[in-house]
C-alpha cells in the first residue's frame, strides 16, 4: 500500500474577533471562525505570549525543581523554573531570565528540547522547554509574590514523584519525560 503524503489543512478565517479582557500578561478573545472544512463557529480563546520552561541539570545528573503555591490550582506545586515570555524577549532570552530569577542560577549551556501546546482547545501559550547545563550560581530574584522553594533531586527521584503524583504540573511532567527518555543516556 502506498502512502500519499497527508495535505496541510489550511488555516482558519477569522471573521470577527472581539477582546472581552486584556489584562497583564493575557487577553481574552471571542473570534467567529471558519476552520478548515469549512465549519463556521464561535471560540472563546486566551491569547498569551508564550513561556519559558528551564530543566537546570547538575553535572551529577540532578535537576533541580521549585515549590511554589499556584492559585488556580490552589496548592502548592513542584515545578520546573518558567513564566511568560516578556514582549520583546525570545523564548531562550526568557529560559536565561527564569533561571536566574526563579532558581539563582546562570547557565553556559540553554538548548531547546521540546515546545508543548498545554491547553490548546482554549489557551494560545506555547511552551518551550529548555535544558540548562554548566550552572553558575548567583542571586535568585523572584518577583514579590513568588515564595520559591528550590530542590535538587536525581532523575530517577523526579519519575518517582511524577509516577506517584508528587508531581503533577503539565509542563514538568512533559520536560522531564522527555528528557528521561530522549536526552537523559545514562543519567538516571
Amino acid at each position: 500500500m502506498k502512502h500519499r503524503p497527508k495535505k496541510k489543512a489550511r488555516g482558519a478565517r477569522v471573521v470577527s474577533s472581539e477582546v472581552l479582557f486584556q489584562g497583564r500578561v493575557f487577553a481574552l478573545k471571542r473570534e467567529r471562525v471558519s476552520e478548515p472544512g469549512g465549519i463556521e463557529t464561535t471560540r472563546e480563546i486566551i491569547v498569551h505570549p508564550g513561556s519559558s520552561v528551564v530543566l537546570p541539570l547538575f553535572p551529577d545528573g540532578k535537576i533541580l525543581l521549585i515549590r511554589q503555591y499556584r492559585h488556580a490550582a490552589g496548592q502548592y506545586l513542584w515545578e520546573l523554573v518558567a513564566g511568560h515570555k516578556e514582549p520583546d524577549e525570545s523564548f531562550v532570552e526568557g529560559a536565561r531570565r527564569e533561571l536566574q530569577e526563579e532558581a539563582g542560577y546562570d547557565a553556559r549551556r540553554i538548548r531547546k528540547l521540546l515546545e508543548v501546546f498545554p491547553s490548546p482547545g482554549l489557551l494560545g501559550e506555547r511552551m518551550d522547554i529548555f535544558l540548562a547545563e554548566g550552572l553558575t550560581k548567583i542571586k535568585a530574584r523572584p518577583e514579590d509574590d513568588e515564595k520559591i522553594t528550590r530542590r535538587t533531586l536525581p532523575l530517577r527521584q523526579a519519575l518517582r514523584w511524577i509516577r506517584s503524583g508528587k508531581i503533577r504540573d503539565g509542563k514538568s511532567v512533559a520536560g522531564i519525560l522527555y528528557y528521561a527518555q530522549f536526552t537523559a543516556r545514562g543519567k538516571r
